[in-house]
């Protein structure tokens, strides 16, 4: 016959011409790199009938010695090429049908009986070595030989002619008979020649059975799920080759590195990898779970770099930072690592001149450090509004970040998100440094300001559903995928429930926490003090004009006043006035507080408010009488207020701190307008203090039921036995002072229990062995254990009662206590859970711990009543004249009154976690580290499983008892679109799980990755072996897979939500940029890459 040309085109196809001369008696030789499970099936009846075929791959595949090459520099480059084509045994990229997949188990059952019954595979030892291209030559057919051969003939669909891709042209030839006789015997002399050497060729028949018969053999769900995660996270796993820790800094022989659980590691390296891609990351693990220690590590890591780090933190918590840096001092179990970081208040940033420390804030060069790490960063969630203006954010961002140009920015937060999602903008610009495109190229994410103004809205609709409906769920519903793709992209949020559920007992377990108890007592024993709705309706009364002097400036005056400020910070005289409003307002809270708090801290509050009152007045007396006194006239707005912003969020005494500088010539007010609102409230303030000084210590109620719960828990009443320790807090300096001079001599005389005041400015101890240097000292000797200080205890003595301000609510580890005793409801709840996890922490000797809480002598609903109105007069400070973002807020969450009345409620009954406060939604249930981390280690533990693993796997699993409510019988499948994006953004095809009940009429799909994850996980773990009863179940139902046609018809249902996913853009795939079937109109758009089947 002719020699014949071959295009793989209708009629000319390879397959059609092998099938056409292929008999009983054939022999048949194939040379090919490529061969494929599929080619098997679309010959599968003419193959099984032939008594024996040799296959020879020309290129090396399924051999193990290339590891001798492997120090070769191109050995990576051939190791790759191989893995290709093994792996197009079943995964060949135009073979990824989903029909294919899904009767795959049944075609590689045959498959692997051919094999190994009719089959010798070899394979050359060395790339390039046999330059053939891929050949089929048959011999002893009908008419004999046959050569069929060409570059694309490789056996496979492609190369068969069954698949084809667009544009590509193919030329094979056939020849045969006479024509044929010279070719074929030229090539079989070389390939018997070839085959014979085992120098150059290597039996892999074996090999090439064992991975066909893989493909039809039981899974067990254990590995199915992380086949899943593998494939869905694949990119992340090969760019952190690109972003991992350095081995050779010594970083991971470090004391913190040892010290540090498994979860908190994982934390760390996560961390530094977003600090390598990204240039910033937000660590927003829930309380206790240690953020200190973890950003300690990771300022370990970069000072082994040599880098300059600066650590920004609220003015109160300051010593917790600079502990770690005194090389010498006992109390510091992480001195051998020398930490030399730079620490700074929140405030210095609105300073331009003074000292922090021993830091000369005038002469400081900002912009020279490579990793700035800010401590409770939740308090810059505001910018300035207006170009002209600068607040600390601002001055951050331009100064510290922007100035270095390389500067890394680490932040910790467990509460990065309240309210408002622009919380979180505004902390992702300072990674971004403010450009809109930054996660363009790296996750798709065109504008980071279109995504976030999206969310807003969609978060808003989602907080306007009925009570209940708030949760994590619903959330996901709402919010664009995006949003949650951003979020995963720039943090790390990890709760108690993730720790326990990821890392497991091994890890170390929380204490229980027992139900929490609740103190309410009258202020005073006898009961004479008035009401405290009536207390609060004389406080809300109070003007405070002493604190918001320019708001009193003649108009004939204001153009000086406006001058002055035109240049500062306040930008113009409309934000100044507004600081000065907001002091007042916050001194009325702050008073409201102290009351709630302890009746000395709220006289003497009292007293102070009322000296600056008739001081004021005094003052413009004589300036009446002596008509110009600069000394007498020029007074700051905060005349008075020092140390009274102790009850104050950091934010709020920030522009407390900030307001109060602001002076005022008392020649340019209106005298008689400010003298009158004066003399008003100096008639209220006696009134007050009337009644707080009737109350003396022994008519306190309040104190009284503080003595009594003491005596009780130190006695016969304790939690964990022989445990005696209590930690008091107060939001007041006041009022720890006053307990502790009521409470500490008789208990250390009566009871034998050493107390201690820890408040940052004055921490004390009774006793002969009084404390020297700060708090760490007593906080030493307090917890000996968790802080490593038993030496220090052992000398000094331990001390058992501590009373301390919210200067060590956070960061702090002092699980050796087990009870917290709250003696005053903090403004913001969450303050409260803060306070807590000071003991509640992983790794507590404590089998059982406490929280007790004293209420204010009014009903919860009364109460919530009462702030409401105090809240009500606070609007005054919602909008300043230049357009800045609500500079005074007392508490975030207090903008939703229902909101702050469900914690409240929810704080008498149990004890929250963090991200329990957060309304049902929080940033730790959008986070998918776990899972990425979760499969790093079972990789590590199970080299080349996966990687060399086909898709279009499956396991069968059984639905757990508490799951059944929720999910029915069906199928879950994971599927990838395929190569329909030429988008370059793109940097792979998106994935998506999809649910499909069998008796649903439609298909829900699951949208929210942690959500559709999580239910993967609950359904696979710990099922390390297939479930022998359930696939015997599922292969009589399907004929040992030979009939899938019910889960065909769910595929279908898949692959129609998908579509419709794609169409209606309402879901969108959570794993990679954009969304999943966008461009999908047929099941040809997709393939399987594995399932998961309920039963």
């Amino acid at each position: 016959m002719p020699i014949e040309v071959l295009d793989n085109t209708e009629g000319k196809r390879l397959g059609d011409s092998l099938r056409a001369v292929l008999d009983d008696d054939a022999k048949l030789s194939i040379i090919s790199a490529h061969v494929s499970l599929f080619a098997f099936g679309e010959l599968r009846e003419e193959l099984e009938c032939l008594d024996s075929v040799r296959v020879l791959f020309n290129e090396p595949t399924f051999i193990s010695d290339m590891e001798r090459l492997a120090d070769v520099p191109e050995f990576d480059i051939a190791r790759r090429a191989q893995c290709e084509r093994e792996r197009a045994l079943a995964d060949s990229d135009l073979e990824l049908s989903l029909r294919n997949k899904l009767n795959q188990r049944a075609l590689a059952r045959a498959c692997a009986s051919w094999l190994r019954e009719k089959v010798t595979l070899r394979s050359v030892r060395r790339e390039h070595m046999f330059q053939h291209p891929p050949s089929y030559v048959i011999e002893g057919s009908g008419v004999s030989p046959h050569l069929l051969s060409g570059p694309g003939a490789t056996f496979t669909l492609e190369g068969l002619g069954v698949e084809r891709r667009p544009d590509t042209l193919t030329m094979i030839t056939h020849c045969a008979g006479d024509e044929a006789k010279g070719l074929v015997a030229f090539l079989m002399a070389q390939f018997d020649s070839v085959w014979a050497d085992d120098a150059l060729t290597c039996d892999v028949t074996e090999q090439v059975a064992s991975k066909v018969e893989a493909l039809h053999t039981d899974n067990a769900p254990e590995f199915i799920y992380f086949l899943t995660l593998y494939h869905i996270f694949r990119r992340f796993l090969q760019e952190n080759q690109d972003h991992n820790p350095r081995e050779d800094t010594g970083f991971f022989e470090s004391v913190i590195w040892d010290k540090l659980y498994d979860f908190q590691k994982d934390a760390v390296i996560g961390a530094i990898r977003k600090l390598e891609k990204y240039n910033g990351c937000i660590i927003a693990d829930s309380v206790g779970l240690g953020k200190t220690f973890e950003a300690l590590a990771v300022i370990k890591y970069y000072q082994q770099l040599n880098k300059n780090v600066l650590v920004l933190c609220p003015k109160r918590l300051r010593e917790n930072w600079t502990l770690w840096t005194q090389a010498s001092d006992e109390r510091n179990p992480l001195a051998k690592d020398r930490f030399a970081y730079k620490v700074l208040n929140h405030t210095d940033l609105s300073r331009r001149r003074g000292k922090s420390g021993d830091t000369d804030l005038e002469h400081l060069q900002w912009g020279t450090f490579d990793l700035v790490v800010i401590d409770e960063s939740h308090n810059f969630r505001n910018r300035s509004a207006t170009g002209a203006s600068t607040n600390r954010y601002t001055r951050l961002m331009n100064e510290v970040i922007r100035a270095n140009g390389r500067t890394k920015v680490l932040m910790l937060s467990a509460t990065p998100i309240n309210n408002r999602l622009a919380d979180l903008r505004h902390q992702v610009e300072l990674i971004t440094e403010g450009r809109d495109d930054y996660l363009e190229k790296t996750d798709g994410i065109t504008s980071i300001d279109s995504v976030m103004r999206l969310a807003q809205k969609r978060f808003n609709l989602w907080s306007s559903q009925a009570h209940g409906r708030h949760t994590t769920q619903s959330f996901a519903e709402y919010v664009n995928a995006d949003y949650f793709r951003l979020l995963d992209a720039l943090t790390i949020a990890r709760s108690r429930k993730h720790v326990a559920k990821y890392y497991g007992a091994e890890t170390g377990t929380f204490p229980t926490r027992l139900t929490p108890r609740n103190v309410q007592v009258p202020i005073d024993s006898r009961g004479e003090l008035p009401p405290i709705g009536a207390l609060y309706d004389m406080i809300s009364d109070l003007t405070f004009a002493q604190y918001q002097l320019l708001s009193y400036v003649r108009e004939d005056a204001r153009p000086a006043y406006e001058a002055d400020y035109r240049e500062g910070f306040g930008n113009d005289f409309g934000s100044e006035l507004h600081r000065t409003n907001a002091v007042a307002v916050l001194m009325r809270v702050n008073l409201l507080k102290r009351m709630e708090s302890s009746v000395s801290a709220f006289r003497s509050t009292l007293g102070r408010v009322r000296s600056s009152c008739a001081d004021i007045l005094e003052r413009l007396a004589a300036l009446d009488a002596r008509e110009n006194d600069d000394a007498l006239a020029c007074v700051d707005v905060g005349y008075g207020t020092e140390g009274l912003d102790d009850g104050l969020d950091d934010r709020d005494a920030e522009m407390f701190e900030v307001g109060a500088q602001i002076r005022v010539d008392l020649r340019d007010v209106d005298c008689e307008a400010l003298s009158a609102d004066l003399s008003r409230d100096i008639e209220i303030l006696d009134e007050l203090i009337g009644y707080a000084r009737a109350v003396t210590p022994d008519r306190d109620a309040k104190l009284g039921a503080l003595r009594t719960l003491i005596a009780e828990k130190t006695g016969a009443g304790q939690i964990n036995p022989g445990n005696r320790k209590i930690l008091v807090f107060s939001a007041f300096a006041d009022t720890a002072t006053y307990l502790y001079d009521q409470l500490a001599p008789d208990l250390l005389r009566t009871h034998g229990l050493t107390c201690a005041q820890v408040t940052g400015t004055r921490n004390r101890v009774t006793g002969k062995r009084r404390a020297r240097g700060g708090f760490e000292d007593i906080l030493g000797r307090f917890s000996p254990r968790s802080k490593e200080t038993i030496a220090l205890a052992q000398r000094e003595g331990e001390i058992d009662i501590v009373v301390a301000t919210d200067c060590i609510s956070e960061g702090q580890n002092l699980q050796d206590c087990d009870c917290v005793v709250n003696y005053d409801v903090h403004w913001n709840p969450v303050r409260i859970v803060q306070r807590f996890g000071r003991i509640d922490r992983l790794g507590s000797s404590n089998e059982h711990i406490q929280m007790v809480t004293f209420w204010p002598d009014v009903d919860l609903e009364s109460y919530i009543k009462l702030e409401s109105r105090v809240k009500a007069r606070m609007a005054l400070g919602d909008v300043s004249a230049s357009g800045e973002e609500n500079l005074l807020t007392p508490s975030e969450d207090m903008n939703d009154l229902e909101y702050r009345s469900e914690q409240l409620r929810a704080l008498r009954s149990e004890t929250l976690d963090l991200e329990d406060m957060r309304r049902g939604m929080s940033i730790t249930d959008f986070a998918l580290d776990d899972y990425r981390i979760e499969l790093e280690r079972y990789m590590n533990a199970n080299p080349g499983a996966l990687e060399g693993a086909a898709t279009g796997l499956y396991a069968v699993v059984s639905i757990p008892d508490d799951l059944r409510a929720q999910v029915r019988p069906g199928v879950i499948f994971c599927l990838q679109q395929r190569d329909g994006t030429s988008d370059a953004s793109r940097a792979h095809a998106p994935l998506s799980l999809i649910y499909v009940p069998r008796d649903a009429v439609g298909t829900p799909a699951l949208s929210h990755p942690t959500c559709s994850l999580d239910l993967l996980r609950r359904l696979c773990e710990g099922h390390r072996e297939p479930l022998e009863a359930l696939c015997a179940q599922f292969d009589r139902a399907t004929r040992d897979g030979e009939d899938m046609s019910e889960y065909a018809a769910l595929l279908s249902q898949a692959v129609a939500a998908a579509i419709r996913q794609g169409e209606e853009a309402t879901l969108e795939s959570l794993f990679t940029p954009g969304a999943i079937a966008q461009g999908a109109s047929s099941e040809a758009d997709f393939s399987l890459v594995s399932f998961v089947v309920l039963l």
